[in-house]
């Protein structure tokens, strides 16, 4: 089978890369290489920012309206084309259907939300704040947005999280698409110039390794850069790109904690926790990997988790019936399966062991099965690190307190979740986690687009969280402008220190 060799984008153009570099993109299920891209040059990837530069000052300059009205087209593009990109979606990265299809759909979710963006970039304004002075504060774009994707959502990432808010309002962009998952968000922008219209250089595209990528948080072009991606790195993105004065916003590793107590209704509990947990196979950071369940219940609850976990599908992602697809590549499948073995070294009790699934017709697929891990202490490493897979760890607690207490100590804090019929305890929780998306019988408490992904502690470095109102401030500056006009008792005054805008009586 020949192997296609994807070119990168600039200018709206399609280019052959002249790197002597490229990146095999995988079959998940199968194994095969289906495509390679371009560990894009250096050169390369300036001709990408030159291009979003160049672009900046006419899109900039386009009315809110017609900014506007190219979102909502935008928007149905991607609505007339979820089935293809779920499926691409599916092969490139290892969801099953659904999960790609969700993929897809939290991307236009996001683009529904930019349509708004007349009302949200609105700033204020008040008459006569001092005698013959006005004073009006507005939202003005920033310039060129650099977005560093990951790859675990090929399509809402780029598409959902980074592009539509910024595009909005008026901004440029260049992403650097992951060089595992690139070919869904390179469809997507194939659509976004072909069928949608957008002036060319709105949107820019490179796959590259992390040196070539350096170059977006230096270039004095690039204004903010937003970043999906491990912590370590996202430490290192945070402080590189900010010394250089830029806006940043790093999405970083989580470690979501689930606390069930005794009066939880645990078939409930148990369902939630299977689809966060092994949903997407483990792959996002939203995933549900850590259940502190209060002793009492623990038998309990363990054994109804593993029954529900065995009876899940595993198969090719994209069979209708798989529940659970495989990861993304056979690195990060053996990376799984080193953590599975260190939890059995560090003397956690293996319930299930998911490792050397076979699935008929794929033997070369990179399947990891449920795993569920339990009695896991405090102090393992496999209970406070992240393993971005379809691993389960149960820590037992006594009571309420304990369990907050212990989830409060995890260095990440993106989601928090308990479950439990107690208003009294649920009140507690809301106010007392450190959780920055927190689930009440909740498994996976993502917020719709209108409403910021706030992680914290190690999940995030930044100030300005994406989407909601803090994506639209990511993505703006305030200019406030305070205005006079002269009079015939006003033009011969002498003008003070403030210029009249401290006023006395």
């Amino acid at each position: 089978m020949k192997i296609e060799r994807k070119r990168y984008c600039v200018n709206g153009e399609w280019i052959e890369s002249t790197t002597e570099r490229w990146m095999p993109v995988t079959d998940s299920s199968t194994g095969e290489v289906i495509a390679e891209v371009p560990c894009c040059t250096e050169k390369e990837v300036e001709s990408a920012i030159a291009s979003a530069q160049s672009a900046f000052k006419e899109w900039s300059e386009r009315s809110l309206s017609t900014r506007t009205q190219m979102m909502f087209k935008w928007r149905n593009v991607l609505t007339e084309h979820i089935e293809e990109l779920a499926l691409l979606c599916s092969r490139e990265l290892g969801k099953n259907l659904d999960e790609a299809r969700g993929d897809v759909l939290k991307a236009i979710e996001p683009t529904e939300f930019a349509c708004s963006i007349p009302a949200s970039m609105q700033g204020e304004a008040s008459l006569q704040v001092t005698n013959g002075f006005d004073t009006a504060s507005y939202r003005v774009p920033l310039g060129v947005i650099a977005g560093i994707v990951p790859f675990n959502f090929p399509a809402m990432i780029p598409w959902g999280w980074m592009v539509p808010l910024a595009i909005a309002a008026g901004n440029t962009v260049v992403l650097k698409a992951s060089s595992q998952t690139p070919l869904t968000s390179m469809r997507i922008l194939e659509l976004f110039y072909e069928e949608a219209g957008f002036p060319k250089g709105v949107v820019n595209l490179v796959t590259c390794s992390r040196k070539e990528a350096g170059i977006l948080l230096h270039d004095p072009r690039i204004k903010a850069v937003t970043f999906v991606g491990t912590t370590d790195a996202g430490k290192h993105i945070y402080c590189e790109a900010a010394s250089e004065g830029k806006r940043v916003q790093a999405q970083c590793e989580a470690k979501n904690h689930a606390l069930v107590l005794e009066d939880a209704d645990l078939e409930s509990a148990a369902n939630a926790i299977i689809n966060s947990t092994y949903g997407c196979a483990g792959m996002r950071c939203m995933a549900l990997p850590v259940i502190v369940v209060q002793e009492s219940i623990a038998d309990k609850f363990t054994s109804l988790l593993k029954e529900k976990a065995v009876n899940l599908k595993v198969g090719c992602a994209y069979d209708p019936e798989t529940k659970l697809g495989p990861v993304v590549s056979a690195r990060h499948r053996d990376h799984i399966c080193r953590w599975i073995e260190k939890g059995a070294e560090e003397g956690a009790k293996l319930v299930l062991d998911g490792r050397g699934v076979r699935v008929p017709g794929y033997e070369k697929g990179f399947f990891v099965g449920p795993t569920i891990f339990d009695f896991v202490e405090e102090y393992m490493e496999i209970g406070n690190r992240e393993i971005f897979g379809p691993v389960t760890l149960i820590k037992r607690v006594k009571n309420f307190d304990e369990g907050l207490a212990l989830m409060n100590r995890n260095p990440f804090a993106n989601g928090s979740v308990i479950f439990t019929q107690s208003g009294f305890y649920a009140r507690k929780f809301e106010m007392m986690t450190d959780g920055g998306m927190v689930g009440i019988n909740v498994g996976i408490p993502v917020p719709t687009a209108y409403f910021p992904f706030s992680g914290n502690k190690a999940s995030f470095f930044g100030d300005l969280h994406v989407l909601g109102k803090d994506g639209i401030r990511f993505y703006t500056r305030a200019k406030t402008v305070t205005k006079h006009w002269y009079d015939e008792n006003s033009r011969y005054k002498t003008v003070g220190t403030w210029e009249g805008t401290v006023e006395r009586d």
